[in-house]
């Protein structure tokens, strides 16, 4: 089966994020206040071929690791699966 995966790699809620904040000071409350945090991360789309969605999700978990697409000690990764 065909699956659409999404790997979003973020900073942990623990360690600053520059790049949020200015986006939040210098764009964001420029609209609203109603905002209270904005972080930024990287996304990263694949298209894959696996079993299930538990086998996709761990490809790509898997790819994230050993390709080193961030920083265990820093960052934290969400991975969403829909099937095609």
């Amino acid at each position: 089966m065909l699956y659409d995966v999404e790997l979003i790699v973020i900073n942990k809620d623990s360690v600053r994020d520059p790049e949020g904040e200015t986006l939040q000071r210098y764009v964001i409350e420029k609209y609203t206040k109603n905002v209270i945090e904005t972080r930024v991360g990287k996304y990263v789309q694949f298209k894959i071929e696996a079993n299930s969605e538990d086998e996709a999700k761990k490809l790509i978990e898997k790819i994230a690791i050993e390709g080193r697409l961030f920083n265990p000690i820093v960052h934290k990764i969400l991975i969403r699966v829909k099937r095609e």
